[in-house]
């Protein structure tokens, strides 16, 4: 049950990040842009999600949620390119500003996501 709950949210995870990065495009926003946005919005939500589920959350809710949908919505490896891509044409503080956004605002809305459901 927990594998199809993990594939369930994983998909619905998915789905959302494409549209997200989709609609973000489309108004203008780069793809790093985009990225962090999603990054940022995925660990707010697994904050949540963890934040629950050290309580009296139902067993469902990590699986679907923190590791499924959070798992498949946030995007670890395009951030990665995007970086590298970065480095790579010399836009060497572009770089370091997307690690450092991507790294504060993640921890930071983590943490919030957990503290708000403690």
């Amino acid at each position: 049950m927990t594998a199809l709950l993990v594939a369930v949210g994983a998909a619905l995870g998915a789905l959302c990040r494409h549209l997200v990065v989709e609609r973000l495009r489309g108004a203008g926003a780069t793809t790093a842009g985009a990225v962090l946005v999603v990054n940022a919005t995925g660990s707010l939500v697994l904050g949540l999600a963890a934040g629950h589920a050290s309580g009296a959350a139902p067993g469902w809710l990590l699986p679907l949620v923190g590791i499924g949908f959070c798992g498949a919505y946030t995007t670890f490896a395009t951030h990665a390119v995007e970086v590298a891509s970065a480095l790579r044409t010399r836009r060497t503080r572009q770089a370091l500003a997307d690690l450092a956004l991507n790294l504060a605002l993640g921890l930071a809305l983590v943490s919030l996501g957990w503290a708000v459901t403690a």
